[in-house]
């Protein structure tokens, strides 16, 4: 028997599965979280992009270029088992289809995909901790923190 027939079988198995696609209002800035279960360490391409008016337009991504319109006011943030986008400014101009699309490098099991329906007034806000992270500057947090410190260091004395 040849051992390599069980290869791309294998490799199947190792496929990136989207679990969940969230999308919420943080501040003024749109948020879509794109959660999948890691089964392979290979390097993750991915894309967000947007269907409105039967038109697909490529917000932010590894796999293709993104257009004008949307590279300066989108960013991503990769963590662990989650991709996050970023839209600055959302508007209702920026309602429509989002799609999230996962690749792992080598993965024969091919794109997956996950759409989420975006109307601005159906979001909801987001959760709160990560809104106090996104939004404030680090120099806020620790200007924000001086009064607790002082008041520390005033019943040390």
């Amino acid at each position: 028997s040849n051992p390599l027939l069980l290869l791309p079988v294998l490799q199947a198995a190792h496929c990136q599965m989207i679990k969940d696609l969230s999308a919420c209002l943080l501040g003024q800035n749109l948020r879509v979280d794109c959660r999948y279960e890691n089964k392979t360490d290979n390097p993750l391409t991915y894309e967000f992009s947007i269907t409105k008016d039967n038109r697909k337009h490529v917000i932010h991504s590894t796999i293709s270029v993104s257009e004008n319109i949307y590279r300066s006011r989108a960013n991503v943030t990769m963590h662990k088992n989650l991709v996050c986008l970023y839209l600055q400014s959302f508007t209702t101009s920026d309602e429509g289809i989002y799609m999230c699309e996962l690749k792992a490098t080598n993965d024969y099991t091919g794109n997956q995909i996950k759409n989420i329906t975006v109307i601005k007034d159906k979001l909801e806000k987001c959760a709160g901790f990560s809104l106090l992270i996104q939004n404030t500057s680090w120099l806020l947090l620790l200007l924000l923190s001086l009064p607790l410190l002082q008041a520390v260091d005033f019943v040390s004395l």
